[in-house]
C-alpha cells in the first residue's frame, strides 16, 4: 500500500480523536474516506473537515458492536466508492478506574462489545471486501499500549483485557492473510488527546444507556501527561501502512515495563526447564 491515492478507506470511531487523526492522514495521502461513528453530529463535522483536504468523504452512523450495523457501513462504502482497500477498526471505549470484581455485567458487555466484537465485526465485514478486488489492501486494528502490559495502580484490567484480545486477533489475522497482499497492523498508542474517557455518555441503550463514570474523570490528567495529538498518531499510522509494519508504537516510555514483563515470561520458561523433569507424571 505504498500508493494510497485514489484508494478507499473506512475508519470507525472517526468523528474525533485517533480515528479522525488517521482519517486526516489518509485523506492527505489522497484516499477517499468513509467515516463511521456512533455520533451523528460530530460525524458530520468530521466529514466536512475531511472534504476541505480535497478528497471525497462520506459519513455513516455505525454501532460497531452490532454486526448488522457494520455490514451496512461496508455496503455504504461500496455503494459510494465501488471498492474498499483500507479498513481501520478503531472505535473503542474506556473502562479504567474500576477493580475487576466491581465491573458490572452490563459494563463488561459494553466494553467487550465495542473493543473486541467491534474489531471482530470489522474483520468479518471489511476483509472479504478487500479480498474481493484482488488489488491488495491493509487492515489496522486499534489496540493500546495496554495490549502489551497491565498498568499497575489504575484498575484498568477490564480495558486491558479487551486490548490484549485485539492484539491476538491482529496476530492471527496477519498469519491468515500472509501472501494475500493484504497487510495487517495493530496500533498500540500511549496517551493521546481524545474523548475516550467520555465514551460512557454514548453507551447504547441495550448496554444500559448513557451514564457517568466519575472514576474516569480522575484519570484524565494522568493520561494527559505526554499525550500526543491525534494528527501525529494518524501520520504514524499512514507510515506504518506504507511500510507494512505490524506493531505500530507511538510512545517509548513503557519500554522498560514491557521488557520486564517479557523477562518474567522467559524466567517462567527457565523454571519449567528446571522443574518439569522432576514432576511425577504418572
Amino acid at each position: 500500500m505504498r500508493d494510497i491515492k485514489g484508494k478507499t478507506a473506512i475508519v470507525t470511531g472517526a468523528a474525533s480523536g485517533i480515528g479522525l487523526g488517521i482519517a486526516k492522514a489518509l485523506a492527505h495521502a489522497g484516499a477517499n474516506i468513509v467515516l463511521a461513528d456512533l455520533r451523528p453530529d460530530p460525524l458530520e463535522a468530521a466529514r466536512k473537515t475531511i472534504e476541505t483536504i480535497g478528497v471525497r468523504a462520506v459519513g455513516v452512523t455505525i454501532d460497531v458492536s452490532d454486526p448488522h450495523s457494520v455490514e451496512q457501513a461496508g455496503e455504504a462504502a461500496l455503494d459510494e466508492f465501488g471498492a474498499l482497500h483500507i479498513a481501520v477498526n478503531n472505535a473503542g471505549v474506556a473502562m479504567h478506574g474500576t477493580p475487576l470484581e466491581q465491573v458490572k455485567p452490563e459494563e463488561w458487555e459494553w466494553v467487550i462489545g465495542v473493543n473486541v466484537k467491534g474489531v471482530i465485526n470489522g474483520i468479518r465485514t471489511f476483509v472479504p471486501m478487500i479480498r474481493s478486488h484482488g488489488q491488495g489492501g491493509h487492515v489496522v486494528n486499534t489496540g493500546s499500549v495496554s495490549s502489551l502490559f497491565v498498568r499497575e495502580g489504575r484498575n484498568q484490567g477490564a480495558y486491558a483485557m479487551t486490548k490484549y484480545a485485539v492484539l491476538a486477533l491482529s496476530e492471527a489475522l496477519e498469519q491468515e492473510l500472509a501472501g494475500s497482499g493484504i497487510g495487517v497492523s495493530v496500533l498500540c498508542p500511549g496517551g493521546v488527546t481524545t474523548s475516550i474517557f467520555d465514551s460512557a455518555a454514548t453507551r447504547p441503550d441495550r448496554f444500559g444507556g448513557s451514564y457517568r463514570r466519575p472514576q474516569q474523570e480522575a484519570l484524565k490528567s494522568a493520561f494527559a501527561t505526554g499525550a500526543l495529538a491525534p494528527e501525529v498518531v494518524g501520520r504514524r499510522v499512514l507510515q506504518a501502512i506504507r511500510d507494512n509494519e505490524f506493531y505500530i508504537l507511538t510512545h517509548t516510555g513503557e519500554r522498560e515495563i514491557i521488557s520486564a514483563r517479557l523477562d518474567r515470561i522467559k524466567a517462567a520458561f527457565d523454571r519449567a526447564d528446571a522443574v518439569m523433569p522432576t514432576i511425577d507424571r504418572s
